[in-house]
């Protein structure tokens, strides 16, 4: 019975091809945009999630002044960092995988005739340790290295590609500035954050040779602290927040001059703030299943009145009222489900393409997925149910007699 009354509804809707199609629009649309916002939505959490976790394994960033104020900046002026800090924390501070001082600033890199204006970051042996970076080729700066500040440089994948192509570069000389640097190894892609910052544009020095050659003097900008897998980094900011105040001399119930950045609070803030925008932008993109649930209705009650006759002729011979609310229940939930399954395929595929352009991960959600269709199938139950019960409870008479 149940698949009799399929085969009717489907021979329907093939006698209005058009009209099925145009109803069935809204629903298509709802579903498509729902299922396109959500793996949007999703990808981009992911990947924010793995830009936070490609800046380091548990790391936290110690910066002077209250807070930061952009990238790279910080929102009150206050006394730098010196090595020494650095030094204490790591000495001080139980938990703590590595602690790497650092400095940065920009400069014009050449080799040959090839330039191009970069960062230059001076940092220890633990910075490649705490930004979870390995080398693509080459090695690491050496102890003596980095105490006596010796001109040697680990380039970032970016600058490696703008200055040598596909040449290779270590053991080559660049220029700094007017400084020359000798190549000793280049670093791993990361590629470009979610923030639009190429992570690979950068050129490693030592902190010493910074301080002395390019920036003239003993301040450090910030400090990166790694912590141990398995100890808390909320313990591990506490401690170094109690140090930095008794360092700094900050005295009780004054506001501290640094700051101290866990990741994995940014990292849950970031992505908590994404699926919020993520669930709105789904909400909006589910009233059209709504709308497309009206336009059901509208062509149901239009198709019941249509075919009055019809139904009035089976009613008289003998057909039960649930088998006739059964018949244009169908039609309407068949249709619904057509644009569904149309809706889901439109979906993917614009989230495929969205999620390319966007340069986020495509993540199939089976889950999305199957709830959109059982929505869809869910408004054609709903709107379908009055015009069916209208079709069902039409007098025989006055149904044979309608023109």
């Amino acid at each position: 019975m149940i698949w009799e009354t399929f085969l009717l509804a489907e021979r329907e809707i093939r006698r209005n091809v058009l009209r099925s199609s145009l109803t069935i629009l809204g629903i298509v649309i709802g579903v498509a945009a729902v299922i396109t916002m959500v793996t949007l939505g999703g990808g981009a959490t992911a990947q924010v999630a793995a830009d936070i976790s490609s800046l380091g394994s548990n790391m936290l960033q110690v910066r002077p002044g209250q807070g930061f104020h952009g990238p790279g900046g910080t929102r009150s002026a206050a006394p730098r960092f010196k090595v020494d800090d650095a030094e204490a924390i790591d000495r001080n501070v139980s938990g703590l995988a590595a602690v790497a001082p650092m400095s940065s600033g920009t400069a014009q890199a050449i080799y040959g005739n090839e330039n191009w204006s970069t960062s230059v970051t001076g940092s220890t042996d633990a910075f490649l340790q705490v930004r979870n970076w390995s080398l693509a080729e080459g090695r690491g700066f050496t102890g003596g290295e980095i105490r006596a500040g010796k001109n040697v440089c680990i380039l970032g994948a970016t600058v490696r590609t703008e200055l040598f192509g596909g040449q290779d570069p270590v053991n080559a000389s660049i220029r700094l500035q007017k400084l020359s640097f000798q190549v000793i190894g280049v670093l791993d892609s990361k590629g470009q954050s979610s923030f639009g910052h190429d992570q690979d544009d950068f050129v490693l020095i030592p902190l010493r040779t910074f301080q002395r050659r390019i920036a003239g003097n003993t301040d450090v900008s910030s400090i990166y602290v790694s912590a141990k897998d398995g100890v808390s980094t909320e313990k591990v900011k506490a401690d170094i927040e109690t140090l930095m105040r008794e360092r700094r001399r900050i005295s009780v119930g004054d506001d501290d001059d640094f700051n101290v950045r866990d990741m994995k609070e940014i990292m849950v803030a970031l992505t908590s703030s994404t699926r919020v925008l993520t669930a709105l932008l789904a909400a909006v993109a589910a009233v059209s299943l709504l709308v497309g649930g009206i336009g059901i209705m509208n062509i149901m009650l239009v198709s019941v009145t249509e075919r009055t006759r019809e139904i009035g002729t089976r009613l008289a011979i003998g057909a039960l009222e649930r088998e006739v609310l059964q018949q244009f229940l169908v039609e309407a939930v068949v249709l619904s489900c057509f644009g569904g399954i149309i809706g889901i395929i439109l979906g993917l595929g614009a989230a495929a393409v969205g999620a390319d352009m966007l340069r986020v991960p495509f993540l199939f959600n089976l889950k999305i997925v199957v709830i959109a269709f059982l929505f869809s199938a869910a408004v054609g139950v709903v709107f379908g149910y009055f015009p069916a019960r209208k079709a069902a409870r039409l007098d025989p008479i006055e149904a044979l007699r309608h023109e």
